[in-house]
């Protein structure tokens, strides 16, 4: 709709986790990192965490880009799943057939069992990634790591990523799940975006649709963060939403106005409200101190 008035020729703010639209922060590239460092390890688990929203199922397409050739990935991104149905999906992913009426955790086990010494042996590496991780059962949970005892002296011929809310960790925590928990050799949680990484990301994603950040004012890109909170999901859907406001209003350029309106439309007003006054709150609260500080200085001088 606004793509030709603004000269791009991508919608930048689509909220598809595009991993060319990846914006690389430091703390993007930390947890890239980290995932990419478990697998390499002997061990059985890596975890990766995050607010809704803070681009944990991109930085996994990035990991799966990243991966050798010699790697096969199931991929679970539906996990509110019974033991049996987990493992059932596995099978499926890991293109195995098998008789429905034979279905039994034995039996889908020692077929999955089966194709990971398989893979091993034709030097393929199997990696199984879990999304919405924080759904699974305990039992469900108890039953991949049953899956990650098949190893060899150095290594384990699974590896299992999750990606998960901060809900995860504390389910983790369990008694019952202790022995999974010991086996996580890599974990890092994704924090939002800071205000300078804001401008960034957004610079980044016009850039890679052919725009420029001009199309944004400075005083948008500061309210940008203020009402986000630098979850990259609530920017997309925002800064998309004000580009078609602007448009519609044939402005070249997004003003603070318009973004605030748009914010309105999607969060709605009372939330807009409430992070405008936060924020002017915090304001002058850091005025006050700053003025007691500099206050205190001078005073000194006559001391």
């Amino acid at each position: 709709m606004y793509l030709n008035y603004f000269g791009l020729n991508d919608n930048p703010f689509s909220i598809a986790p595009n991993p060319d639209y990846l914006y690389m922060s430091p703390r993007h590239k930390e947890a890239l990192a980290h995932l990419t460092f478990g697998l390499r390890e002997s061990g059985g688990f890596v975890m990766l965490t995050g607010e809704v929203g803070t681009g944990k199922t991109t930085v996994s397409r990035k990991l799966l880009q990243q991966l050798p050739d010699n790697t096969q990935v199931a991929m679970i991104l539906n996990p509110t799943l019974s033991a049996l149905e987990l493992l059932a999906t596995v099978c499926d992913e890991l293109g195995l057939s098998y008789t429905p009426e034979k279905a039994s955790l034995k039996y889908f086990t020692d077929l999955i069992l089966s194709k990971l010494a398989e893979n091993h042996q034709s030097g393929i590496n199997t990696v199984l990634m879990v999304d919405e991780a924080q759904h699974l059962m305990p039992e469900v949970l108890e039953q991949l790591r049953l899956l990650t005892n098949l190893e060899t002296n150095r290594e384990k011929l699974l590896k299992v990523v999750l990606i998960g809310q901060p809900e995860l960790q504390q389910l983790l925590k369990r008694n019952e799940l202790r022995q999974l928990a010991q086996r996580i050799t890599a974990r890092y949680h994704l924090l939002p975006l800071t205000a300078p990484e804001v401008s960034a990301y957004i610079a980044h994603r016009l850039s890679v649709a052919e725009g420029d950040i001009s199309i944004f004012s400075k005083s948008t890109l500061r309210a940008v963060h203020q009402i986000t909170g630098g979850i990259p999901r609530v920017i997309n859907l925002l800064c998309d939403r004000a580009l078609t406001l602007s448009f519609t209003k044939q402005h070249a350029v997004v003003q603070k106005p318009i973004f605030l309106a748009a914010a309105e439309q999607i969060l709605g007003e009372d939330v807009v409200s409430q992070r405008v006054q936060s924020q002017r709150k915090w304001y002058l609260a850091s005025a006050f101190v700053l003025a007691i500080l500099l206050g205190y200085g001078l005073g000194s001088l006559y001391v």
